[in-house]
């Protein structure tokens, strides 16, 4: 297990990682701490209270993304679902064509069944 060392919000903290994930847990501090920034910039001094707000960005965030995902998988099953329409209603035009060809021929075949029993023997 690895071992890094992130700095949020002017408090230093060790951390233990995965190996070959310090890089991540680092640029996940940082994220953090720009937040943390943000939320100073705007006025805020109590740590207490910077952080919450810190977390609410985050959580802001993730939630718009969660719903742009959710957004993006309502449409791709909106397409999926006009296609499978599309697919099934040209499946049933060429059955209904198929049924009313196999009836000509039907009718074509019952037709010259009569004729021959019509005819004379000769």
């Amino acid at each position: 297990m690895a071992v890094v060392s992130i700095t949020i919000n002017g408090h230093s903290y060790t951390i233990g990682c995965e190996n070959g994930e310090e890089r991540h847990v680092q640029a996940m501090a940082h994220q953090v701490e720009q937040r943390i920034q943000r939320v100073r910039a705007l006025g805020f001094n109590d740590d207490s209270r910077i952080l919450v707000l810190a977390a609410l960005l985050m959580a802001d965030e993730i939630q718009d993304l969660i719903d742009s995902k959710e957004a993006d998988s309502t449409a791709q099953a909106t397409l999926e679902i006009e296609r499978l329409r599309a697919e099934q209603a040209l499946t049933h035009y060429r059955l209904t064509e198929l049924a009313k060809r196999i009836e000509a021929l039907a009718t074509d075949i019952e037709h010259v069944y009569t004729q021959k029993e019509e005819r004379p023997d000769t």
